[in-house]
Protein backbone atom coordinates (compact mmCIF):
# COMPACT_ATOMS: atom_id res chain seq x y z
CA UNK A 1 0.00 0.00 0.00
CA UNK A 2 1.35 3.69 -0.95
CA UNK A 3 2.38 5.78 1.87
CA UNK A 4 -0.42 8.83 2.57
CA UNK A 5 0.37 11.90 1.65
CA UNK A 6 1.23 14.62 4.70
CA UNK A 7 -1.42 16.39 3.88
CA UNK A 8 -3.86 13.63 4.23
CA UNK A 9 -2.27 12.26 7.21
CA UNK A 10 -2.60 15.69 8.91
CA UNK A 11 -6.36 15.96 7.77
CA UNK A 12 -6.81 12.40 9.39
CA UNK A 13 -5.44 13.25 12.36
CA UNK A 14 -7.35 16.68 12.80
CA UNK A 15 -9.90 16.81 15.83
CA UNK A 16 -13.61 17.90 15.72
CA UNK A 17 -15.76 19.18 18.80
CA UNK A 18 -19.20 20.00 18.45
CA UNK A 19 -18.77 19.35 14.32
CA UNK A 20 -16.11 22.05 14.10
CA UNK A 21 -12.87 20.88 13.00
CA UNK A 22 -10.53 22.08 15.57
CA UNK A 23 -7.94 24.28 14.41
CA UNK A 24 -5.54 26.33 16.28
CA UNK A 25 -8.01 29.65 15.90
CA UNK A 26 -10.83 27.51 16.58
CA UNK A 27 -9.70 25.65 19.87
CA UNK A 28 -8.84 29.05 21.14
CA UNK A 29 -12.15 30.77 20.24
CA UNK A 30 -13.39 27.33 22.46
CA UNK A 31 -11.13 28.14 25.43
CA UNK A 32 -12.24 31.80 25.74
CA UNK A 33 -15.13 31.28 25.51
CA UNK A 34 -15.35 28.47 28.02
CA UNK A 35 -13.26 30.88 30.09
CA UNK A 36 -16.00 33.07 30.07
CA UNK A 37 -19.35 30.81 30.71
CA UNK A 38 -16.70 29.26 33.38
CA UNK A 39 -16.57 32.75 35.31
CA UNK A 40 -20.34 33.46 34.34
CA UNK A 41 -21.36 30.14 36.18
CA UNK A 42 -19.52 31.90 39.42
CA UNK A 43 -21.03 35.50 39.06
CA UNK A 44 -24.58 33.44 38.81
CA UNK A 45 -24.08 31.35 41.57
CA UNK A 46 -23.35 34.24 44.02
CA UNK A 47 -26.19 36.17 42.63
CA UNK A 48 -28.87 33.40 43.19
CA UNK A 49 -27.79 32.07 46.41
CA UNK A 50 -26.32 35.55 47.73
CA UNK A 51 -28.80 38.44 46.05
CA UNK A 52 -28.74 41.43 43.95
CA UNK A 53 -26.12 43.05 47.09
CA UNK A 54 -23.55 40.82 46.93
CA UNK A 55 -23.89 40.53 42.99
CA UNK A 56 -24.24 43.77 41.52
CA UNK A 57 -24.29 47.64 42.62
CA UNK A 58 -27.57 48.91 42.65
CA UNK A 59 -28.59 50.47 45.29
CA UNK A 60 -31.90 51.97 46.36
CA UNK A 61 -30.94 55.53 44.26
CA UNK A 62 -29.95 53.10 41.00
CA UNK A 63 -32.64 50.25 40.79
CA UNK A 64 -31.89 49.71 36.83
CA UNK A 65 -28.07 48.82 35.96
CA UNK A 66 -26.25 47.15 33.61
CA UNK A 67 -28.90 44.02 33.21
CA UNK A 68 -32.08 46.31 32.30
CA UNK A 69 -30.15 48.84 30.20
CA UNK A 70 -28.00 46.24 27.68
CA UNK A 71 -29.28 42.98 28.26
CA UNK A 72 -33.34 43.63 28.37
CA UNK A 73 -33.81 47.57 27.19
CA UNK A 74 -30.71 46.90 23.88
CA UNK A 75 -31.22 43.14 23.76
CA UNK A 76 -34.92 43.75 22.59
CA UNK A 77 -33.96 46.01 20.12
CA UNK A 78 -30.89 44.05 18.72
CA UNK A 79 -33.53 41.38 17.83
CA UNK A 80 -35.59 43.55 15.99
CA UNK A 81 -34.27 42.20 12.66
CA UNK A 82 -36.72 39.06 12.85
CA UNK A 83 -39.94 40.45 12.36
CA UNK A 84 -38.36 42.79 9.99
CA UNK A 85 -36.77 40.41 7.71
CA UNK A 86 -39.92 38.42 8.01
CA UNK A 87 -42.53 41.22 7.30
CA UNK A 88 -40.33 42.25 4.40
CA UNK A 89 -40.75 38.93 2.88
CA UNK A 90 -43.96 37.04 3.59
CA UNK A 91 -45.75 40.35 4.03
CA UNK A 92 -44.51 43.02 1.17
CA UNK A 93 -43.06 39.77 -0.90
CA UNK A 94 -39.99 40.65 -1.49
CA UNK A 95 -38.56 37.24 -1.43
CA UNK A 96 -35.58 37.75 -2.70
CA UNK A 97 -34.53 38.71 0.83
CA UNK A 98 -35.52 35.16 1.71
CA UNK A 99 -31.79 34.35 1.97
CA UNK A 100 -31.26 36.45 5.18
CA UNK A 101 -34.62 35.45 7.23
CA UNK A 102 -33.57 32.05 9.02
CA UNK A 103 -29.92 33.78 10.21
CA UNK A 104 -32.50 37.09 11.14
CA UNK A 105 -35.47 34.44 13.12
CA UNK A 106 -32.47 32.33 15.18
CA UNK A 107 -30.81 35.89 16.01
CA UNK A 108 -33.99 37.02 16.84
CA UNK A 109 -35.25 33.71 18.71
CA UNK A 110 -31.62 33.39 20.46
CA UNK A 111 -31.98 37.38 21.35
CA UNK A 112 -35.12 37.11 23.11
CA UNK A 113 -33.96 33.72 25.06
CA UNK A 114 -31.05 36.04 26.66
CA UNK A 115 -33.05 39.01 27.17
CA UNK A 116 -35.56 36.31 29.23
CA UNK A 117 -32.60 35.25 31.35
CA UNK A 118 -31.53 38.53 31.31
CA UNK A 119 -34.09 39.53 33.26
CA UNK A 120 -34.12 36.57 35.63
CA UNK A 121 -30.48 38.04 37.08
CA UNK A 122 -32.12 41.20 37.26
CA UNK A 123 -35.28 40.49 39.30
CA UNK A 124 -35.53 40.64 42.86
CA UNK A 125 -38.01 37.01 43.47
CA UNK A 126 -36.99 35.67 39.87
CA UNK A 127 -39.25 32.04 40.86
CA UNK A 128 -42.16 35.01 40.08
CA UNK A 129 -41.40 35.54 36.95
CA UNK A 130 -44.19 33.84 35.87
CA UNK A 131 -46.78 35.78 37.98
CA UNK A 132 -47.82 37.64 34.50
CA UNK A 133 -49.50 34.68 33.72
CA UNK A 134 -51.74 34.55 36.06
CA UNK A 135 -51.89 38.07 37.92
CA UNK A 136 -53.28 40.56 35.15
CA UNK A 137 -52.90 44.46 35.93
CA UNK A 138 -53.66 45.38 32.44
CA UNK A 139 -52.98 49.28 33.01
CA UNK A 140 -49.37 48.56 33.69
CA UNK A 141 -47.04 48.87 30.53
CA UNK A 142 -44.99 46.26 32.09
CA UNK A 143 -47.50 43.77 32.07
CA UNK A 144 -48.38 44.30 28.49
CA UNK A 145 -44.50 44.24 27.81
CA UNK A 146 -44.53 41.04 29.57
CA UNK A 147 -46.91 39.28 27.74
CA UNK A 148 -45.87 40.30 24.39
CA UNK A 149 -42.09 39.26 25.14
CA UNK A 150 -43.63 35.55 26.12
CA UNK A 151 -45.80 35.37 23.26
CA UNK A 152 -43.26 36.22 20.22
CA UNK A 153 -40.79 34.38 22.10
CA UNK A 154 -43.22 31.20 21.31
CA UNK A 155 -43.77 32.45 17.86
CA UNK A 156 -40.19 32.91 17.01
CA UNK A 157 -39.53 29.53 18.41
CA UNK A 158 -42.58 28.25 16.10
CA UNK A 159 -40.85 30.31 12.96
CA UNK A 160 -37.85 28.43 14.25
CA UNK A 161 -38.92 25.18 13.80
CA UNK A 162 -38.64 24.18 10.39
CA UNK A 163 -34.93 24.48 10.49
CA UNK A 164 -35.20 21.31 13.13
CA UNK A 165 -38.03 19.56 11.04
CA UNK A 166 -36.10 19.41 7.91
CA UNK A 167 -32.78 18.37 9.69
CA UNK A 168 -34.46 15.81 11.95
CA UNK A 169 -36.57 14.91 8.47
CA UNK A 170 -39.99 15.37 10.40
CA UNK A 171 -41.91 16.61 7.02
CA UNK A 172 -45.39 16.46 8.59
CA UNK A 173 -45.40 18.99 11.19
CA UNK A 174 -43.10 20.91 8.80
CA UNK A 175 -45.92 21.53 6.38
CA UNK A 176 -48.64 21.99 9.16
CA UNK A 177 -46.36 25.31 9.96
CA UNK A 178 -45.83 26.05 6.50
CA UNK A 179 -49.90 26.55 6.12
CA UNK A 180 -49.72 28.71 8.85
CA UNK A 181 -46.57 30.71 8.33
CA UNK A 182 -48.96 34.11 7.20
CA UNK A 183 -50.91 34.04 10.77
CA UNK A 184 -47.54 33.69 12.41
CA UNK A 185 -45.66 36.01 10.52
CA UNK A 186 -48.71 38.74 11.66
CA UNK A 187 -49.27 38.14 14.60
CA UNK A 188 -45.24 37.99 15.24
CA UNK A 189 -44.96 41.57 13.76
CA UNK A 190 -48.53 43.07 15.74
CA UNK A 191 -46.51 41.59 19.28
CA UNK A 192 -42.93 43.32 18.39
CA UNK A 193 -44.61 46.29 17.20
CA UNK A 194 -46.27 46.39 20.72
CA UNK A 195 -43.96 45.82 23.24
CA UNK A 196 -40.74 47.58 21.00
CA UNK A 197 -42.74 50.63 21.27
CA UNK A 198 -44.17 49.80 25.12
CA UNK A 199 -40.43 49.66 25.92
CA UNK A 200 -40.45 53.65 25.54
CA UNK A 201 -43.60 53.83 26.71
CA UNK A 202 -42.33 53.01 30.28
CA UNK A 203 -39.81 56.40 30.71
CA UNK A 204 -43.72 57.95 30.35
CA UNK A 205 -44.18 57.31 34.00
CA UNK A 206 -41.51 59.90 34.96
CA UNK A 207 -40.86 62.67 33.60
CA UNK A 208 -38.74 64.33 36.14
CA UNK A 209 -36.53 62.19 36.02
CA UNK A 210 -35.12 62.65 32.34
CA UNK A 211 -34.25 65.53 30.30
CA UNK A 212 -36.32 67.86 28.36
CA UNK A 213 -34.41 66.17 25.12
CA UNK A 214 -35.32 62.57 26.46
CA UNK A 215 -38.94 62.93 27.81
CA UNK A 216 -41.32 63.15 24.96
CA UNK A 217 -45.13 61.66 24.39
CA UNK A 218 -44.00 60.14 21.10
CA UNK A 219 -40.89 58.17 23.32
CA UNK A 220 -42.79 55.03 21.85
CA UNK A 221 -42.57 55.78 17.73
CA UNK A 222 -38.68 56.64 18.53
CA UNK A 223 -38.11 53.50 20.15
CA UNK A 224 -40.15 51.50 17.16
CA UNK A 225 -38.42 53.47 15.01
CA UNK A 226 -34.82 52.80 15.85
CA UNK A 227 -35.63 49.33 16.86
CA UNK A 228 -36.57 48.82 13.27
CA UNK A 229 -33.15 50.62 11.92
CA UNK A 230 -30.79 48.20 14.34
CA UNK A 231 -32.63 45.14 13.08
CA UNK A 232 -31.92 45.94 10.24
CA UNK A 233 -28.22 47.35 11.18
CA UNK A 234 -27.75 43.54 12.67
CA UNK A 235 -28.84 41.53 9.87
CA UNK A 236 -25.94 43.13 8.33
CA UNK A 237 -23.66 42.66 11.09
CA UNK A 238 -24.50 38.94 11.69
CA UNK A 239 -24.86 38.10 7.67
CA UNK A 240 -20.75 39.82 7.36
CA UNK A 241 -19.35 38.02 10.55
CA UNK A 242 -21.28 34.77 10.38
CA UNK A 243 -19.95 34.51 6.25
CA UNK A 244 -16.51 35.57 7.73
CA UNK A 245 -16.09 33.09 10.36
CA UNK A 246 -18.10 30.40 8.96
CA UNK A 247 -17.58 30.52 5.28
CA UNK A 248 -20.84 30.69 3.76
CA UNK A 249 -22.03 33.19 1.36
CA UNK A 250 -22.48 37.09 2.49
CA UNK A 251 -25.62 38.04 -0.42
CA UNK A 252 -23.97 41.65 -1.10
CA UNK A 253 -26.42 42.78 -3.19
CA UNK A 254 -29.25 42.10 -0.90
CA UNK A 255 -26.87 43.77 2.09
CA UNK A 256 -26.27 46.40 -0.19
CA UNK A 257 -30.26 46.79 -0.42
CA UNK A 258 -30.54 46.68 3.39
CA UNK A 259 -27.99 48.91 3.73
CA UNK A 260 -29.81 51.96 1.62
CA UNK A 261 -32.81 50.99 3.78
CA UNK A 262 -31.14 51.10 7.42
CA UNK A 263 -30.29 54.94 5.85
CA UNK A 264 -33.90 55.55 5.01
CA UNK A 265 -35.04 54.56 8.41
CA UNK A 266 -32.27 56.25 10.22
CA UNK A 267 -33.06 59.75 8.71
CA UNK A 268 -36.95 59.04 9.28
CA UNK A 269 -36.14 58.64 12.88
CA UNK A 270 -33.77 61.57 13.20
CA UNK A 271 -36.45 63.70 11.25
CA UNK A 272 -39.04 62.41 13.53
CA UNK A 273 -36.29 63.11 17.11
CA UNK A 274 -35.57 66.86 15.42
CA UNK A 275 -39.11 67.86 14.23
CA UNK A 276 -40.07 66.75 18.21
CA UNK A 277 -37.26 68.86 20.17
CA UNK A 278 -38.28 71.83 18.25
CA UNK A 279 -41.90 71.15 18.17
CA UNK A 280 -42.18 71.15 22.37
CA UNK A 281 -39.38 73.91 22.14
CA UNK A 282 -36.63 71.62 24.13
CA UNK A 283 -34.05 72.61 22.69
CA UNK A 284 -33.37 75.60 25.16
CA UNK A 285 -32.11 72.49 27.14
CA UNK A 286 -29.05 72.62 25.17
CA UNK A 287 -27.95 75.69 27.59
CA UNK A 288 -25.88 74.87 29.68
CA UNK A 289 -24.68 71.69 28.30
CA UNK A 290 -25.14 68.61 30.41
CA UNK A 291 -24.44 64.91 30.25
CA UNK A 292 -27.57 64.04 28.69
CA UNK A 293 -27.29 66.77 26.24
CA UNK A 294 -24.21 65.84 25.24
CA UNK A 295 -24.83 62.17 24.91
CA UNK A 296 -28.65 62.95 23.19
CA UNK A 297 -25.94 65.24 20.40
CA UNK A 298 -23.45 62.36 20.31
CA UNK A 299 -26.09 59.78 19.45
CA UNK A 300 -27.91 62.31 16.68
CA UNK A 301 -24.31 63.17 14.95
CA UNK A 302 -22.56 60.21 15.17
CA UNK A 303 -24.67 57.29 15.48
CA UNK A 304 -27.63 58.17 13.28
CA UNK A 305 -26.80 61.16 10.66
CA UNK A 306 -23.37 59.92 9.74
CA UNK A 307 -23.92 55.97 9.23
CA UNK A 308 -27.42 57.48 7.15
CA UNK A 309 -24.60 59.73 5.26
CA UNK A 310 -22.83 56.89 4.61
CA UNK A 311 -25.02 54.29 3.75
CA UNK A 312 -26.01 56.77 0.75
CA UNK A 313 -22.30 56.28 -0.55
CA UNK A 314 -22.94 53.15 -2.85
CA UNK A 315 -18.88 52.64 -2.61
CA UNK A 316 -19.85 52.82 1.53
CA UNK A 317 -22.37 49.88 0.99
CA UNK A 318 -20.15 47.72 -1.61
CA UNK A 319 -17.29 47.33 0.82
CA UNK A 320 -17.72 44.60 3.25
CA UNK A 321 -16.00 46.19 5.59
CA UNK A 322 -17.03 49.28 5.37
CA UNK A 323 -20.84 48.49 5.27
CA UNK A 324 -19.79 46.11 8.30
CA UNK A 325 -17.78 49.25 10.06
CA UNK A 326 -21.24 51.49 9.47
CA UNK A 327 -23.81 49.30 10.45
CA UNK A 328 -21.71 48.29 13.66
CA UNK A 329 -22.13 51.91 14.56
CA UNK A 330 -26.11 51.70 14.31
CA UNK A 331 -25.73 48.96 16.97
CA UNK A 332 -23.86 51.23 19.21
CA UNK A 333 -26.07 54.39 18.98
CA UNK A 334 -29.36 52.42 19.40
CA UNK A 335 -27.17 50.30 22.85
CA UNK A 336 -26.25 53.72 24.24
CA UNK A 337 -29.32 55.74 23.27
CA UNK A 338 -31.17 52.26 25.64
CA UNK A 339 -28.44 52.25 28.16
CA UNK A 340 -28.19 56.38 28.43
CA UNK A 341 -31.93 56.53 29.02
CA UNK A 342 -32.37 53.31 31.54
CA UNK A 343 -29.13 53.82 33.79
CA UNK A 344 -27.25 57.00 34.11
CA UNK A 345 -30.36 59.57 33.46
CA UNK A 346 -32.52 57.81 36.09
CA UNK A 347 -29.22 57.32 38.95
CA UNK A 348 -28.28 61.27 37.64
CA UNK A 349 -32.21 62.58 38.68
CA UNK A 350 -32.19 60.70 41.74
CA UNK A 351 -28.79 62.35 43.15
CA UNK A 352 -27.50 58.50 43.36
CA UNK A 353 -24.15 57.23 41.88
CA UNK A 354 -23.97 53.53 40.46
CA UNK A 355 -21.16 51.81 38.27
CA UNK A 356 -21.44 47.76 37.16
CA UNK A 357 -19.59 45.75 39.63
CA UNK A 358 -17.32 43.07 37.68
CA UNK A 359 -19.89 40.08 38.33
CA UNK A 360 -22.72 42.47 36.66
CA UNK A 361 -20.36 42.32 33.43
CA UNK A 362 -18.97 38.74 33.49
CA UNK A 363 -22.74 37.70 33.36
CA UNK A 364 -23.65 40.06 30.45
CA UNK A 365 -20.38 38.92 28.82
CA UNK A 366 -21.49 35.40 29.77
CA UNK A 367 -24.88 35.76 28.10
CA UNK A 368 -23.24 37.24 25.14
CA UNK A 369 -20.81 34.34 24.38
CA UNK A 370 -24.02 31.84 24.89
CA UNK A 371 -25.49 33.67 22.02
CA UNK A 372 -22.49 33.29 19.62
CA UNK A 373 -22.22 29.82 20.41
CA UNK A 374 -25.45 28.83 20.45
CA UNK A 375 -25.86 30.29 16.80
CA UNK A 376 -22.62 28.69 15.58
CA UNK A 377 -23.80 25.13 17.18
CA UNK A 378 -27.13 25.95 14.82
CA UNK A 379 -25.58 27.29 11.72
CA UNK A 380 -23.03 24.17 11.77
CA UNK A 381 -25.88 21.50 12.13
CA UNK A 382 -29.16 23.20 10.93
CA UNK A 383 -29.92 24.28 7.71
CA UNK A 384 -29.91 27.96 8.79
CA UNK A 385 -27.98 29.22 5.84
CA UNK A 386 -29.86 27.39 3.14
CA UNK A 387 -31.49 29.50 0.07
CA UNK A 388 -33.38 26.63 -1.22
CA UNK A 389 -36.21 25.72 1.56
CA UNK A 390 -37.21 22.63 -0.09
CA UNK A 391 -33.91 20.47 -0.63
CA UNK A 392 -33.80 18.26 2.12
CA UNK A 393 -37.40 16.94 2.17
CA UNK A 394 -39.16 17.44 -1.30
CA UNK A 395 -42.68 16.17 -1.51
Amino acid sequence: MSALSPRLVAMSSRRSFLGFTLTPGVTAAFAVAALILAVGAYATIVRFFRGLGASTNLNDLAPWGMWIGFDVMSGVALAAGGFVIAATVHIFHRERYEPLLRPAILTAFLGYLLVIFGLLFDLGQPWRIWHALIYWNPHSVLFEVAWCVMTYTAVLALEFAPMLFERLRLPRPRRILRAVTIPLIILGITLSTMHQSSLGSMFLIFPEKLSPLSYTPIIPVLFFTSAVAVGLAMVTVESLLSARFMRHEAHMALLNSVGRATAVVLLIYAAIKIGDVVARGAWTAFVPFGWTDLTWLAELALTVLLPAGLLLIPSVRAGRGKLLAVQLLVVIGVIVNRVNLAVPSLVAASNGSYFPGWMEFAITLALLTAGVVAFAIAAKHLPVFDTHDNHVMKA
